[in-house]
């Protein structure tokens, strides 16, 4: 009994340590760029698009396709740094443990 007592008490500290790191995630924010700089996204450690910056350079109605697809980039960077940054914390919490693939915890 005093096995799973103990396992019971390392479950919920972890659970409390895996809450304290969703709430640290929540409280950042990740910037995305591309186009050297030209655009850039801030995401919120959710994932939700905080901000975007556009360089006034390319606001020629010209270039708004290609805005648009910097944009896109722009986000995506944002979304690849959240999400190694989510990853890092979760090996921290877990202490390395290696959970099964697709498992993405707390998200």
């Amino acid at each position: 009994m005093k096995n799973l007592a103990g396992l019971m008490k390392q479950a919920a500290q972890m659970q409390q340590k895996m809450a304290d790191m969703q709430t640290l995630l929540e409280s950042t924010t990740h910037e995305g760029v591309a186009g050297a700089g030209m655009v850039s996204v801030t995401l919120s450690g959710k994932g939700e698009l905080r901000g975007v910056r556009i360089d006034p350079k390319l606001a020629d109605p010209n270039e708004m396709e290609m805005v648009q697809d910097l944009l896109l980039a722009a986000h995506a960077d944002a979304r690849r740094k959240l999400e190694a940054a989510a990853a890092e914390e979760m090996q921290k919490v877990t202490g390395g443990l290696n959970l099964p693939a697709g498992m993405k915890l707390p998200f």
